[in-house]
């Protein structure tokens, strides 16, 4: 992979003409796992802050007035406050002109900076970037201030045909990045979501075959100590974020919408990725809240209000017979409200690996559906072949789990391998309530075992107890 520069004499030259001469570090795309210890504490009322997702993506987003169109320039590129503000390398921020060269051209300056650099996206301006790679490794690291609002062309016909229609923004090999602000990030995906192949469109809501590719919005790929932080994100034409091959992430305090029956806009997923925070963050979409992929090991979730949506899981794995490993993953003290799932662990049949050590601590549930699973049948269609191998899913904890369900299922649900049982599922302090009616569904087991630390509500009687045979005579892949 090539890497273009800017060249040392250019830097000497007048900003203008360095506009003309300079190629950014960006490329067309191509297709291209500690132990948590926490004390459970007493939370069965939304953490705080937890602010009530209102649907913003159908109303427009206030700004208040531009900024001066010139901002104090000291003729190195950086403004009298010492960020790159896009404005000194051309943008215009009215949401219609591409303002895309001028962020490629501050990244290059950010990223052959010999101390930390901020990119300043204003507020009061809308910049429309194209699908875009912002490559490194870089000198030093590198704060993206969102202030304004950023944003692609607007659905698939406005897609330039050149460009990757799987990702939006990708920052790939990237050491201490920060992406901030108090502005917006607008994925504008609803034109994508129309689309007549996706999920709820079609005949009696099939999807009809063909190639239905929607763009991710922020894509981070073999990247570490990142921080993502106070960020509004919306209406994603596919996932919001997505973090591969990373390490030591930390998300606080993002704010992620997109409508109910939006497809496929995971709010944050995260694949092959290690020493993940995720805390105080607010997310309503159309899937999972959080979605944690193969891979993925000391992972910790704190203080998350999730719905709608459908819940926070780990998975789907195992899907094309692939090995999966997850392991040490703590979800604790947040809510999840008016969702198809609350905590939910998917496999396929047929995969291999395991996900063991997972704690799910001190969640609240208000009309949830399916609030607590496992499903080890996980399919997307009605015609997938029994298999024998599966996904060894142990060491399984839910401690503190109250609220109400939606009557529909049963509220907690344990459907494991016939081959491939569940071990070690371990329940204490479970209570939770049908939220309409009087009539308490009994939970589901199949080939499930586990104890129960304390009395719940409903009983759980179905859970096997010891360890069952097939264990020893099966090959295990314990990863």
């Amino acid at each position: 992979m090539q890497y273009y520069h800017i060249s040392p004499l250019a830097s000497c030259i007048f900003f203008s003409c360095l506009f003309l001469s300079t190629q950014a570090r960006w490329h067309s795309h191509t297709k291209h796992k500690h132990t948590h210890s926490h004390k459970s504490s007493k939370i069965l009322e939304p953490p705080s802050p937890s602010p009530e997702p209102r649907e913003p993506y159908d109303q427009p987003v206030p700004e208040p007035e531009p900024e001066p169109a010139s901002p104090p320039f000291n003729g190195n590129f950086y403004n009298a406050t010492g960020v790159l503000d896009l404005r000194i390398f051309g943008a215009v921020g009215d949401g219609i002109t591409d303002d895309t060269k001028a962020l490629k051209v501050a990244w290059d300056t950010a990223c052959q900076s010999d101390s930390a650099a901020i990119i300043l996206a204003p507020r009061g301006f809308s910049f429309m970037i194209q699908s875009t790679i912002f490559t490194g490794p870089c000198q030093s690291g590198i704060v993206l201030k969102v202030d304004g609002t950023l944003m692609p062309p607007d659905g698939p016909e406005s897609w330039p045909k050149n460009n990757s229609k799987h990702q939006w923004l990708v920052f790939y090999r990237i050491n201490e990045m920060s992406i901030e602000g108090g502005g917006v990030i607008d994925g504008r995906g609803k034109k994508w979501w129309d689309l007549p192949c996706k999920p709820h469109k079609g005949i009696h809501g099939k999807t009809p075959r063909g190639p239905c590719d929607s763009p991710i919005a922020i894509r981070f790929f073999m990247s570490s100590n990142l921080t993502v932080q106070g960020l509004k994100i919306k209406n994603s034409p596919q996932f919001h974020f997505r973090f591969d091959n990373c390490k030591n992430v930390n998300i606080d305090s993002i704010y992620i919408t997109a409508p109910a029956l939006s497809p496929n806009t995971d709010g944050i997923h995260i694949e092959n990725t290690n020493d993940v925070k995720i805390y105080n963050t607010v997310v309503s979409n159309g899937d999972d809240c959080v979605s944690i992929g193969s891979g993925c090991y000391d992972v910790d979730i704190k203080n998350i209000t999730c719905g709608p949506g459908h819940g926070i899981s780990i998975g789907s794995l195992g899907n094309h017979n692939s090995q999966a490993c997850v392991t040490n993953i703590t979800v604790r003290d947040s809510v999840i409200k008016v969702s198809d799932n609350g905590v939910r662990i998917k496999t396929w049949q047929g995969g291999s690996g395991a996900v063991s050590r997972v704690t799910f601590s001190n969640i609240h549930m208000d009309s949830v559906r399916n609030p607590i699973i496992i499903d080890q049948f996980y399919c997307l269609s009605k015609d997938c072949t029994n298999q024998t191998s599966a996904v060894f899913v142990s060491d399984i904890f839910y401690t503190n789990i109250k609220g109400t369900y939606d009557v529909r299922s049963p509220p907690m649900h344990f459907a494991c391998s016939d081959s491939v049982p569940c071990t070690n599922i371990t329940l204490s302090d479970v209570e939770l309530l049908p939220a309409l009616g009087d009539m308490v569904l009994d939970p589901y087991c199949w080939n499930a075992y586990g104890d129960l630390q304390t009395l719940t509500i409903p009983p759980v009687s179905c859970l096997l107890e010891g360890t069952p045979p097939s264990i020893f005579d099966n090959d295990i892949d314990h990863c």
